[in-house]
């Protein structure tokens, strides 16, 4: 079994970017979800609700990020990766509440522009602690703007079982995986406790509870039934629609595209 992909989605509930290599964290593989678009009261936005969202493309420069729309490339903007504002708001994600650092000025108007709504984007600095639940910590692990859990891992074969009961196939952008592995059989994920890859050691912590934004096409931010309703027939899990493993790092390390990845016991 190896990494066939990694992806991260720097700002919280935007296009992702596809990595060769990156360094793994506590709170997540480098830069992924650091940044978190909110409305003027502090609450996450995301395309659960607004669809639109999933038209901002996100990609990586080595001065910080660039934003652009994916119907219209010329509208665009880039974002450091240290914001120049020394302004902090509370901001609310899911039961959490944490402090944000506020970016810049224009890029709240380039934003509230593109979603024809007031916002505003902020950055979880590293002094800024959000911790996981309590009963999958090991350490008191800590985790970046994502959901729940640092990180998502799905096989790729546990995809291809899916699309062979849809009448129109989807691609596993629509579940944004952090790790895709291939080489092992449909949901074998769902058996394994930890792992190695590279030189990283992941707890295996629980499935992931999947949600409308898997129905969102990635690519016309329009919303249907798909995978979501096929999804529901076989694999409810206490009212939950399960797909894909939730995991902890356990430490710093690199994980790279073609990696191994073992089971541990």
């Amino acid at each position: 079994m190896e990494v066939q992909d990694l992806y991260i989605y720097p700002i919280k509930s935007l296009g992702g970017i596809r990595l060769n290599t990156s360094t793994a964290f506590i709170k997540g593989f480098q830069w992924d979800r650091r940044w978190m678009l909110v409305d003027h009261a502090g609450k996450f936005m995301t395309q659960r609700s607004l669809h639109i969202m999933a038209l901002l493309q996100v990609e990586l420069t080595d001065q910080g990020l660039t934003v652009h729309h994916k119907h219209h490339p010329d509208q665009q903007i880039s974002v450091p990766f240290t914001p120049e504002t020394d302004h902090f708001m509370e901001v609310e994600i899911w039961d959490d509440v944490v402090l944000g650092q506020k970016v810049k000025p224009e890029i709240d108007q380039w934003f509230s522009k593109m979603l024809d709504m007031p916002c505003h984007l902020v950055f979880m600095p590293e002094n800024t602690n959000r911790s996981i639940k309590e009963k999958y910590a090991v350490h008191d692990e800590t985790v970046s703007f994502a959901d729940a859990m640092p990180y998502l891992l799905i096989s790729q074969a546990s995809l291809d079982d899916l699309n062979g009961r849809l009448e129109h196939p989807v691609p596993m952008e629509r579940f944004r995986p952090n790790i895709v592995v291939n080489g092992c059989g449909a949901f074998e994920e769902d058996q394994w406790k930890s792992i190695q890859i590279g030189s990283c050691t992941f707890k295996v912590t629980k499935p992931c509870a999947r949600c409308v934004l898997t129905t969102v096409d990635q690519q016309t931010g329009t919303k249907g039934k798909e995978p979501l309703k096929t999804l529901s027939k076989y694999r409810l899990r206490e009212k939950k629609v399960l797909f894909g493993q939730n995991l902890i790092a356990l430490g710093k390390g690199v994980v790279k595209v073609g990696d191994q990845l073992k089971v541990l016991p």
